[in-house]
């Protein structure tokens, strides 16, 4: 649908006709601050178009000009169909650790390391998660805010996608993460009620200044669900120079404390072991977590003010070669 946002900038049409007839006619001026070589042909010209008849070529361009400026004044728009936008009401936060371990590569093909396989999991689960407004932490030897609460999920995405180990420290700030979410939830509401802090990790709480069950308490004081995912391959058995050996990839993650924060908040710890178990937990949490269906109707609108406004300029820049011309 063709609609002007508005329409009575229409009004402004008669305005150049009523300035010649009750206007005082300008002074002449002999001298000017500027020399321009061709500003009095020009001048001349459009005082013979006050001269000329209704049917001057002149009048006529410059009537038109003034019609696609008014035009473009008054807001033309194209209102689309009527889509309905998705809404929970629902915060959502992804904590993702990236110290030094997760360049591990145990949990696929052994080329992909940890932060690869969390990289594209998380990626799909982000972008599954319409209406939800999502923000991202990353966390290391120090936790920091990524991205802010938002709803746009591309750019969530994106810039998980172009995060790099070690890039906030090669420790493990277990505790700082979750004070940053509980900080930043505070920004934007007066208590973190329906928000949920999903927190991915595959090492200990080795850094920090907050200790993640100190930590686990004010988040269950504000109602903040917490989500723990421990990430690392199963222990299996390795050849080596003097014989079988029992290797533990997963070594260093501390479930005892992921299990502890999920239980103390009313969230749920879950372990990732390789790629298809990630995806399985994410789709969990997507129905532990579910998006609601409905929302507020929205109708988008595309804003086509610069094409009069465009061609309002090219005539009057054509408008006055021809007069200048002309001369």
């Amino acid at each position: 649908m063709f609609e002007f946002a508005w329409p009575w900038m229409f009004l402004c049409l008669p305005l150049p006709w009523l300035f010649r007839h009750f206007l005082p006619p300008a002074t002449s001026v002999n001298r000017g601050v500027l020399f321009v070589p061709f500003v009095d042909s020009i001048s001349d010209g459009f005082a013979e178009t006050r001269r000329q008849s209704i049917r001057s070529p002149r009048l006529w361009g410059l009537f038109i000009c003034w019609l696609l400026l008014v035009t473009a004044a008054a807001r033309p728009q194209w209102i689309g169909e009527e889509t309905e936008l998705p809404e929970t009401g629902r915060d959502l936060i992804l904590a993702v650790d990236v110290s030094g371990s997760m360049e591990i590569a145990d949990m696929g093909d052994g080329h992909a390391n940890r932060m690869d396989v969390v990289k594209q999991v998380a990626g799909d689960f982000i972008r599954r998660r319409e209406g939800d407004r999502i923000g991202l932490i990353l966390f290391g030897s120090e936790a920091y805010l990524q991205t802010p609460m938002t709803f746009d999920h591309a750019t969530v995405a994106n810039l998980l996608q172009g995060t790099a180990i070690g890039i906030a420290g090669r420790e493990t700030a277990i505790g700082d993460a979750i004070g940053m979410a509980i900080k930043h939830l505070k920004g934007l509401r007066h208590d973190a009620e329906d928000a949920v802090l999903v927190l991915l990790t595959d090492g200990a709480n080795n850094a920090g200044h907050v200790q993640p069950r100190k930590a686990a308490e004010l988040a269950q004081q504000q109602g903040l669900r917490i989500y723990t995912i421990g990430v690392g391959g199963e222990a299996h058995e390795m050849q080596t120079l003097f014989g079988m050996r029992m290797v533990n990839p997963a070594s260093d993650l501390d479930e005892a404390t992921l299990q502890m924060i999920a239980d103390l908040t009313g969230g749920k710890y879950f372990r990732a072991t390789d790629r298809d178990t990630l995806q399985d937990i994410y789709r969990q949490l997507d129905r532990l977590e579910p998006t609601i269906e409905g929302g507020r109707l929205v109708r988008p609108t595309s804003e086509l003010f610069v094409w009069p406004l465009g061609l309002g300029l090219l005539m009057s820049f054509l408008l006055v070669q021809y007069i200048w011309r002309m001369k």
